[in-house]
């Protein structure tokens, strides 16, 4: 009896510890999955700030989903689609003076499920004609390989 007890003991230590490897390489696996997401989706706003910075509004939307179901929350209310959003950045940044030098401050990265992430931060324009600072909510998502903002609360 003490013989089958020592062994249901040592097996259920072994599954311990293959149930704990298994747990550690998931997460080690999540969290290089988090950290390429992450360094992906800091490219995309890298890319927005040196596009916007050269007053290339359209270069500044190939972060975007290029789609009519793009959602963009700003002061103007809820506006739907990429080339709405493109035509309302034209609208409000028609030159250099008005759209400055952007920096974004990136506060929070967070994944919500699957290929979709939140980001938290804040946006600085310095302009000879005023500062404008804010603060926004983007969700990203993955489609083909590529990482875009499928929908923007900027105010």
């Amino acid at each position: 009896m003490k013989y089958f007890a020592a062994i249901a003991i040592a097996l259920s230590c072994f599954s311990c510890i293959s149930i704990k490897a298994d747990v550690t390489t998931e997460t080690t696996h999540k969290s290089k999955s988090n950290e390429l997401a992450e360094a992906g989706i800091r490219l995309v706003m890298h890319d927005q700030e040196i596009a916007w910075n050269n007053h290339d509004m359209k270069g500044f939307m190939q972060g975007y989903w290029k789609s009519d179901s793009l959602k963009f929350y700003g002061s103007n209310g809820l506006t739907k689609g990429w080339e709405q959003t493109l035509a309302n950045y034209k609208k409000a940044y028609p030159t250099k003076s008005e759209s400055g030098t952007l920096k974004f401050v990136i506060n929070d990265i967070s994944k919500i499920e699957g290929d979709n992430y939140w980001v938290m931060g804040e946006y600085h324009l310095k302009r000879k004609i005023g500062d404008a600072n804010g603060a926004f909510i983007i969700i990203f998502k993955k489609i083909n390989g590529k990482w875009k903002i499928v929908a923007d609360m900027s105010c």
